[in-house]
This record gives C-alpha cells, structure tokens and sequence, in this order.
C-alpha cells in the first residue's frame, strides 16, 4: 500500500511536470521539453550559439525553449528583431526581475532595470548628460585623443618587440569613460582601474546567459556579490571626493550633474538616489569598456593576418589626413573603406551575441504568434551579423560587407551590433567615436604585425555574455 502511494505520487508530479512543459495554444515552437531540465540539454554550455542556429533552421525565426521550467522566446533574423523591438518596441521592452544577476546588483542601475518610470528618468538622464559634456562635440574628441596618446605611449616602448595588447585596449576604452562618469582619468597601474576591471571580468562570466539561471553554484554566487560590493566601495570613495569639492549647480562630469539633480528632487518621491548612482555609475562603466575593447582586441587581429587591409586603411587614412595634425569623427564621410573595416570588424566579432535579455511587458503577438506578458525574451543578435541574403560573404571577414559597387560604405539593415529599439545602447554615440579614432589614430603611425613564433592565429572567440577573442600578442612597427 506504501509503495503504491509512493508511485502515485511520483506519477503525479511527473504528470504535473510535463503538463507544466507543454506549450500553450499558438505559442512560438521549439524542440521537445524535459521534465525538470527543459531544454538544457538541446545547448552548449561552453557556447551555445551553433545549437541556437540549428533550432532556428529547425523552428524557425521565432521559437521557444525552456531553460529548466522556465519558458523563453528566442528571436531571430532582421525581420522578427524588427517587428519586435521597434515596431512592438515597448512591448519588448522590459527586463527580465527575477535572475540571478538582478540579486547581484540589489535591481538598480540602467542595464538590467524594468521598462518603468525609473528606467525612463535615468536613461533620459544619461542621454542629455552624455550630450552636454561632449557627445558629438570637439571636446569629446579631445578627451578621447588624450588617453590615445597614453595608448601611443605604451606602444612606442615596446616598438620592435611583442606586447599583449588586452591590457592596453581595457586600460583606454575604461578611462574614456571615467573622464565622462569621474571627470578624471587614471594611471594604468592605478589599482582603481585594475580592481574594477577585474571584477567587471569575473562577474560578467558567473552571470553569463541561461546557464546562470539553472546552474549557479555556491562559490560563483558568493564570488558575485563579493566582486559587486568591491566596485561599490571602490565608486563610493569618488563620490565622497565629489561632494567634498564639488560646487552645486556647476558640474564637472556625470556623477555632479547627478548630485544636482539630488538637490533638485524630493526624495520621498523622486527615482534617483546614492543606491541608484553607485550601480548607474557602474553600469556606464561596463558597458562602455567591455565591448569596446573587445571590439579593438578584433580588430588588430585581423588587421595583423590580413595585411593588405591593414595597407589599404593606411592608404585612405594618409590620404585624407595629409596635411592635419588628427583625424576628427567627422573624417569618417571621407574614409569609406576604413569605415567598411570597422563595422565589418563589429560584425564579425559579434561582441554581445545574445544581447541583454528582454521580457514583454504585456500580452502581445510576434510574426503570427502569441506572446504572453512576462515572457523571457532571447534576441539572438548572431542571427542578424551572418544572415544569409543581407551580406555579401556572411561566413568571412570581408570589408566588401559594407561597400557598394561603387566603393561607397553602405551599411545593411542587419547591421544592429548595439541592439535597436527602446533598450539600444545607451553609448553606442561614444563606442562609434572611439573605435574610429582609436583606429585611424594608430594605423597612421603604426604598422601591426603578427608575430613570427605566433604560430597560426584562432579567431575562436570565447564565448560570453560579451565575446572575447582568445589572447594574443602583437608585434609593432613605426610606418615609415
């Protein structure tokens, strides 16, 4: 009689379960479910991003996985991103609350917050701010010449010899955006920039993808929140040095503009807060040092093994800047195959491939299915970097991606490295000026060169929330 009870109840859960798994009437298709593990065992776990390809060429553009018990909608193709983000953009437009990476930074900041008035206010702080202190302006550039001669620097001591440039790239693209946050830039050796930059790492691999929502283990959290509470104090201690010395209605970077916009506030009432700046702070920083450097790292590794791309740039770079002491943003409309160059560096290296994660805020529908509200949300931007009839050579490093008949740059529809819509970038303004002057700055005085004992290079990134390419060496010459 026990043992009849016991099997009753195991059939009931297992009944339960798979009645829990199965889809809902006009819900997006997708391979068959298992109890308890969903579809976990349809994906990579080192990289999932072939088995998302091969259950797109099963399913469709649009199709649904469960990663454990837990629904999601992965989107796929330019077609189906469009409709979703921009033409039902506010429908998509929310952030999935209940992650693992949604504890680790306490729900604040921008990147990860809900499609509601908080989210609006400090977007909308940060746009109008990022303007007013030079996005688009020659003081933006200046600011960015100034930590590329830093860059120039390193590089003339080891011309002749072989350096790692990962350190150099992570080091410039994070001061850039200290002098926007800060207001101030720090020594590479600065343990600032170091701690920080090592916590953004680390964390950014616990948190990666689906796999944080089911496989999280007790190390890795504690690892986290540890890692969190390290950049906290570290952003706490600049916030102190601005209160002390700043003067009230006259700001010298983001973090003033937002202690004025505290004066201004009631806040009983009012979305902005310390706890919000700590996380803002840190959320800029991130997102505007990660993929950019990562996206440089690339960059120079082509350009070392396919030479006579390098040539052509230095080419057209020479040619268009004879006679000028620096390139400005604006000398981009003159340099059509330098321009074909890096966005065909930011295709292929597909630096966030499943972007951030959305959910949909309402019940909603997507290419003739339905979607409910909350839905986890998947945009699997890999689709759209080498789908098949929006480029020329989708499965190669080729500039002619984005150049016309005529060699004039074109750039095709498919082309979204910073996501579209509502959650698009917030600094996707400053990543484009600094990958331009950045690489036009040091193509006109370097030459890169693969190194002899290199052997052949991997360009295997390694996948993550943010792809990295595997590490490598450079070897650097003055142009004659």
């Amino acid at each position: 009689m026990f043992a009849s009870t016991i099997l009753l109840c195991l059939g009931t859960i297992i009944l339960i379960l798979l009645l829990k798994s199965r889809r809902p009437k006009n819900f997006p298709p997708g391979p068959p479910v298992m109890p308890i593990l969903g579809n976990i065992l349809d994906l990579s776990l080192e990289n999932p991003l072939k088995d998302f390809e091969r259950l797109r060429k099963a399913y469709g553009n649009v199709y649904s996985i469960y990663i454990g018990s837990r629904p999601a909608v992965v989107i796929n193709g330019t077609k189906a991103i469009k409709e979703a983000f921009v033409t039902k953009g506010s429908d998509f437009a929310g952030r999935p609350q209940d992650m693992f990476v949604n504890d680790v930074i306490k729900h604040n900041g921008v990147i990860m917050a809900d499609y509601d008035t908080v989210w609006k206010e400090h977007r909308r702080f940060a746009l109008m701010t990022m303007r007013n202190f030079g996005m688009g302006k020659n003081s933006m550039e200046e600011k960015i010449h100034g930590e590329i001669q830093y860059t120039i620097n390193t590089l003339e001591m080891s011309v002749g010899k072989t350096l790692s440039p990962q350190v150099v790239f992570h080091n410039a693209a994070s001061n850039i955006i200290c002098q926007v946050l800060f207001g101030k830039r720090y020594e590479y050796d600065d343990e600032f920039i170091k701690v920080l930059i090592q916590c953004f790492t680390e964390n950014s691999k616990i948190t990666n993808g689906p796999w944080a929502m089911v496989s999280q283990n007790f190390y890795d959290r504690k690892k986290a929140f540890k890692n969190v509470k390290i950049a906290e104090n570290l952003v706490k201690r600049v916030f102190a040095e601005h209160i002390e010395t700043r003067v009230p209605g006259e700001p010298r970077d983001l973090v003033d503009c937002y202690l004025d916009e505290l004066d201004k506030r009631d806040g009983d009432r009012s979305s902005f807060s310390m706890e919000q700046l700590t996380m803002f702070a840190l959320d800029l920083h991130f997102a505007g040092t990660d993929t950019t450097s990562n996206t440089l790292l690339t960059a120079f590794l082509y350009l070392m093994n396919y030479p006579h791309i390098q040539e052509r740039c230095q080419e057209e770079i020479d040619e268009v800047l004879e006679g000028k002491d620096q390139a400005t943003f604006n000398d981009r409309n003159q340099m059509p195959y330098v321009q074909a160059v890096i966005h065909e560096v930011q295709r292929i290296s597909n630096t966030v491939p499943l972007s951030v994660f959305h959910c949909t805020t309402k019940d909603t529908e997507l290419m003739g299915y339905s979607i409910p509200k909350g839905m986890l949300i998947i945009p699997n931007l890999t689709s759209l970097l080498n789908e098949e009839g929006q480029w020329k050579y989708p499965q190669e490093f080729n500039p002619e991606n984005f150049l016309n008949d005529k060699g004039e740059f074109v750039k095709p529809e498919a082309f979204m490295p910073f996501s579209t819509g509502p959650r698009t970038c917030l600094g996707e303004g400053l990543a484009r000026m600094e990958l331009f002057l950045v690489f036009v700055t040091l193509l006109r005085k370097f030459k890169f060169i693969w190194p002899e004992d290199a052997g052949e290079p991997d360009y295997t990134p390694i996948f993550g929330a943010i792809m990295t390419p595997k590490p490598y060496r450079i070897k650097v010459q003055h142009r004659n």
